[in-house]
């Protein structure tokens, strides 16, 4: 458990920590966005859209953020077309990607776009049907803001390469 998770008004001024082993190389999280490799996420989907996909190299895990000379890492970008409240508090939500051929650490997704100070809940992360072609699959929980809102961005680290076309 993190200090910004035990008091999430801190958001505000300090990023949630990220795990280095799950990001791809010089990944920096800040209180609303992530950079790889210097690339800012929120501005790879002002200029993509969603769903968009950045690549870099992996990292070797445990060497506090070496990148491998011949592995690759990606993060995901999608964006949230709907979410659900349960009684229990928990969230179900849509995104405008099908996300069954990633090799997600879904524990490591994060909002993009805002800080928010919200408590987290556990999130069931699905595809909208709306917004992919053909049958998808992935239930995914994660931890997610309470607030979480349609538009809000999602970024979600993944293993390997994959193409925008795969998401679709």
């Amino acid at each position: 458990m993190t200090l910004t998770t035990i008091m999430p008004s801190l958001r505000r001024s300090i990023p949630d920590p990220l795990d280095v082993n799950a990001w791809p190389e010089a990944t920096v999280a800040t209180v609303d966005d992530v950079a790889v490799a210097g690339v800012s996420l929120c501005r790879l989907v002002e200029l993509c859209e969603t769903p968009c996909v950045h690549t870099a190299a992996a990292v070797i895990p445990g060497t506090h953020g070496r990148p491998s000379p011949v592995h690759q890492a990606a993060v995901v970008v999608v964006s949230v077309t709907s979410v659900a409240r349960r009684p229990d508090g928990s969230l179900d939500v849509l995104v405008d990607a099908c996300l069954d051929d990633l090799a997600a650490t879904w524990r490591e997704t994060r909002l993009i776009g805002r800080p928010s100070t919200a408590a987290v809940r556990t999130a069931q992360v699905a595809a909208d049907p709306v917004h992919h072609r053909g049958p998808c699959a992935t239930d995914a929980l994660v931890a997610l803001p309470a607030d979480l809102s349609e538009g809000d961005l999602l970024a979600i680290p993944c293993a390997g390469t994959l193409s925008v076309r795969s998401l679709r």
